[in-house]
C-alpha cells in the first residue's frame, strides 16, 4: 500500500466527541474533517460499528478515515451504544434501536456548522449492514452508501444459517460479540462512570447464540433489517463490494439485479476485508473509487463515476489447493450489467458419478434412472475452512480428496478448453433419503491432472427446506423429492486438462449442524443436473469490456496510527484424531497478541480459542465451544472479560452452557453463568 500524507485538504481530528440520543444516550464519535470546514462546510460520511473505535478499529480506521477527510470529507466514526465510550447496552445485531440511533446521528451529522447538511454512510461487515438498513429507512440526509461483505438476506445468507442449514458461524460469532458487548469503556475518555458503565453490560448482556436459536425458521426476526424483503426502500446510489474468499460473495449481484437506483458492483479475490487491504492480492486503490463517488453523490462533482460496467470482478484462475493465499492469480473482468447477457445457464446432466455435457442422455437410461446412495462420516467436513475467510491462515479449505471419499463424486471429462464461471452455480437433485431430517452438501472443485483438488464453491440444503427456504417441512422416507441447492456466487476459470467435480455429502462439519441422525441419501441418475453459470469465452475475440475502462490504482491510504507489539500473535487450525475413542476434533486459536496503542498508552489483548468435536459417526455427539479472553491495560488500571458458550446437541434438542466473568486485575468482580435447552425444528 502507498501510504499518502499530502492530500488536496488539511485536516483536523476530535477524539471524543459525544452525540446525545432522544433518550439521553450518549453516543461517543471520533471525527476528521477538513480545518476549513468551519468556514467552508462539507458532506459528512459515517461509519457505525460496535467494535470500539479508540483501539480494536483504531488501526484500520487510520488508513482511510483520514485519506477521505484529506479530500474533502467529515468522516464520523460511531460506536453503537453499549461499546466503547458509547453509554448504554448492545443486547443483539440489526435492532431497531440500533437503526433509530443512526437516524438521529444523521441528523445531528446533518445539522452541524461544519456540514453542508449532506450525508454518506460507508463500511464493512456490521457497517456495511448498517449502512444499506439505514438507507432502507430514507434519512432526508443520506445521499449514498459505500459497502463492503454485506448480506441484504439475513436468514438465508448470513453467518446464521445456509439453505436452512445451522452454520458454526452462528456459534462463533455469538462468541465474538459475547465478548466485545461486554469490555470496559477506557477511563482515560469517561472518567470514574467506566466501572458503572462496564457494570452495566455486564448485567445485561447474554449469550447471542440462544436468541439466534431461538429463530430456526425465516420469521419476523430476521425479516427485519433484511433489504431483500423490499428492494424498493432503498432510493440512494449504492457502491458495493466483496470478495470471492468472504462468506458474503452473494449479496453483491443480487444487489445489482433488484435494485433500481444507480448502483455499482465490485468482486475480487479477497477474503473479509476492505479491497484496499484485500487479502488474497491483488489489492486495489479502493479509496480512489470511494473518494469519486462521494464527489459525484455528495459533492454533484461530473466525474463520469457511473461510467463503465456495472459489475467488475477479478476472474481466478486455477490454483493448488492451500490453506491461504498470498495471491490469486486472475484478471478483471466487467460487466454491462446483471444479470449479465454474456453469462448462460449451461445444465449439465448427472450419471453414473460423470458430469456429462449438456443435452446428453445416458446411454440406456430413462428419465428416473437407477439410484446413487451416499451416506457420508461426520469426518467430511474437516477441511472446508472457515463460512468466510477472515485471511486468518489456514481458514481456507484444503485439498478435497478426503472430502470426497465420504461423498458421492461426479467428474467431468478432460476439458478440451478453458471453461470459465461467473455466478452461482446449483444442483438439481432427484432424491431419497432414509430420515425425516437430513442435508446436503454440493460442493465444485477443480480437479487439476495429479488428482489434487480445490474447492471452487459450495452450498447447503437442509432438506426440509426444500419448497421454501425458511418454512422447513419433515421428509417421507423413502419418498421422491426434487431438491434445488444453490451454491455460493464464484468467478473461476477451469484450465484445459483440468476436470469440473461435484460432490455430494449428507453431512459438512464443522463447517454446518448436522441432522439428527446419520441419513442415507440416494440420487437418481438421469433427472439430475449441475448448472453451471458459464461466461463466454473471450479468449478468441477480446472485447473492451474484458478489462475495466479506467484500470485500478495502487492501494493507497494515510499512515496507520502507531503501535508498539508486546506479544506475538498466534494462528493455529489442527484436525486431531483419536483411533482408539474415535474421537476427531477441530481446534482453532486466533490470538491476537497484546499490542500497545502508542498514542493512548493502552495495552489491548485479545484471544479467541474455537473447538469442535464429534465422536465415531454419533450425531448427537457434535459440539462446539467459542472461549474469549479481552484485556485491557494502561497503568495501575487493568480489566479482563472472558467469555465461553458451548452448544451442543440431542435428536430433539440443543444444549447451551455459557459463562461470562470479568476481572479488575486478579480479582474477579463479576460472574454469571446460563444453562438452557431449546428445541430442534427440523434442523
Amino acid at each position: 500500500m502507498r501510504l499518502v500524507s499530502n492530500l488536496p485538504c488539511a485536516t483536523k481530528e476530535e477524539d471524543h466527541v459525544t452525540i446525545a440520543m432522544s433518550d439521553g444516550v450518549r453516543l461517543s464519535a471520533r471525527i476528521w474533517r477538513p480545518t476549513s470546514s468551519d468556514e467552508e462546510p462539507v458532506p459528512a460520511v459515517l461509519e457505525y460499528i460496535p467494535y470500539r473505535k479508540r483501539d480494536l478499529t483504531a488501526v484500520r480506521d487510520s488508513i482511510h478515515h483520514p485519506y477521505i477527510a484529506g479530500h474533502g470529507y467529515a468522516c464520523v466514526r460511531v460506536d453503537l451504544r453499549g461499546t466503547g465510550e458509547s453509554e448504554g447496552v448492545l443486547t443483539d445485531e440489526y435492532l431497531e434501536g440500533e437503526q433509530s440511533d443512526a437516524e438521529e446521528v444523521l441528523a445531528w451529522l446533518a445539522e452541524q456548522p461544519w456540514c453542508d447538511g449532506t450525508t454518506g454512510m460507508m463500511g464493512i461487515s456490521w457497517g456495511a449492514f448498517a449502512a444499506l438498513q439505514v438507507a432502507a429507512r430514507r434519512p432526508p440526509s443520506l445521499r449514498a452508501i459505500v459497502i463492503a461483505s454485506f448480506t441484504d438476506d439475513r436468514y438465508a445468507d448470513d453467518m446464521h444459517y445456509m439453505g436452512g442449514a445451522l452454520l458454526s458461524d452462528n456459534l462463533a460469532e455469538a462468541g465474538t460479540m459475547f465478548a466485545y458487548a461486554t469490555c470496559p469503556p477506557d477511563p482515560a475518555v469517561v472518567g470514574e462512570r467506566w466501572r458503572d458503565m462496564w457494570h452495566e453490560r455486564l448485567e445485561n448482556a447474554r449469550p447471542w447464540v440462544l436468541e439466534w436459536l431461538r429463530h430456526q425458521r425465516r420469521d419476523d426476526y430476521w425479516r427485519h433489517a433484511s433489504v431483500c424483503e423490499d428492494y424498493r426502500a432503498v432510493r440512494c446510489p449504492v457502491l458495493a463490494s466483496s470478495g470471492w474468499a468472504d462468506g458474503y460473495s452473494n449479496a453483491v449481484t443480487r444487489l445489482l439485479g433488484h435494485l433500481d437506483v444507480p448502483r455499482k458492483g465490485l468482486i475480487g479475490p479477497w477474503s473479509h476485508k476492505y479491497p484496499h487491504l484485500g487479502e488474497p492480492g491483488p489489492a486495489i486503490g479502493y479509496l480512489q473509487e470511494v473518494v469519486r463517488w462521494w464527489d459525484h453523490w455528495l459533492k454533484g462533482v461530473d466525474n463520469g463515476v457511473m461510467d463503465g460496467p456495472m459489475l467488475r470482478t477479478w476472474m481466478q484462475d486455477s490454483v493448488p489447493p492451500s490453506t491461504s493465499y498470498e495471491e490469486r492469480p486472475g484478471r478483471w473482468v466487467s460487466e454491462p450489467q446483471w444479470p449479465s447477457p454474456n453469462v448462460e445457464p449451461v445444465a449439465h446432466p448427472l450419471t453414473r458419478h460423470r458430469i456429462g455435457d449438456p443435452g446428453d442422455t445416458p446411454p440406456g437410461q430413462e428419465p428416473h434412472g437407477a439410484a446413487l446412495t451416499v451416506q457420508s462420516p461426520l469426518s467430511v467436513g474437516q477441511f472446508a475452512g472457515k463460512w468466510a475467510s477472515y485471511n486468518a491462515p489456514p481458514d481456507l479449505p484444503y485439498d478435497q480428496r478426503e472430502e470426497d471419499g465420504g461423498s458421492l463424486v461426479f467428474d467431468t471429462e478432460a476439458l478440451t478448453e478453458r471453461v470459465e464461471i461467473l455466478g452461482s452455480p446449483s444442483v438439481e437433485l432427484e432424491l431419497s433419503v432414509s430420515e425425516p431430517v437430513a442435508m446436503v452438501a454440493a460442493r465444485l472443485s477443480d480437479v487439476a491432472p495429479d488428482g489434487r483438488a480445490t474447492r471452487v464453491t459450495y452450498g447447503l440444503l437442509n432438506l426440509t427446506h426444500r419448497d421454501a427456504i425458511g418454512t422447513p417441512e419433515p421428509l417421507e422416507p423413502g419418498r421422491r423429492y426434487r431438491a434445488r441447492v444453490q451454491l455460493n456466487g464464484v468467478a473461476q476459470a477451469f484450465p484445459p486438462g483440468h476436470r469440473i467435480r461435484l460432490s455430494l455429502s449428507t453431512s459438512y462439519w464443522p463447517l454446518a449442524w448436522p441432522p439428527p441422525k446419520p441419513v442415507l441419501l440416494s440420487v437418481y441418475e438421469g433427472a439430475s443436473t449441475l448448472t453451471l453459470p458459464v461466461r463466454r469465452d473471450r479468449d478468441r475475440d477480446r472485447s473492451s469490456e474484458d478489462e475495466p475502462q479506467r484500470p485500478f490504482g495502487e492501494p493507497e491510504g494515510t499512515p496507520p496510527i502507531a503501535t508498539t507489539r508486546l506479544t506475538p500473535p498466534e494462528q493455529r487450525w489442527d484436525v486431531k484424531r483419536d483411533l482408539v475413542g474415535y474421537r476427531s476434533e477441530l481446534e482453532i486459536v486466533k490470538d491476537a497478541g497484546t499490542q500497545r496503542f502508542d498514542d493512548i498508552g493502552l495495552d489491548v489483548g485479545r484471544r479467541a480459542y474455537e473447538r469442535y468435536t464429534a465422536v465415531a459417526d454419533d450425531f448427537t455427539s457434535v459440539g462446539g465451544e467459542s472461549t474469549w479472553t479481552m484485556r485491557f491495560h494502561r497503568d495501575g488500571w487493568e480489566t479482563r472479560v472472558v467469555t465461553s458458550t458451548v452448544l451442543r446437541c440431542g435428536e430433539t434438542e440443543f444444549t447451551v452452557d455459557a459463562t461470562l466473568d470479568g476481572y479488575e486485575g486478579d480479582r474477579r468482580v463479576f460472574s454469571r453463568s446460563w444453562n438452557e435447552t431449546l428445541p430442534r425444528d427440523c434442523l
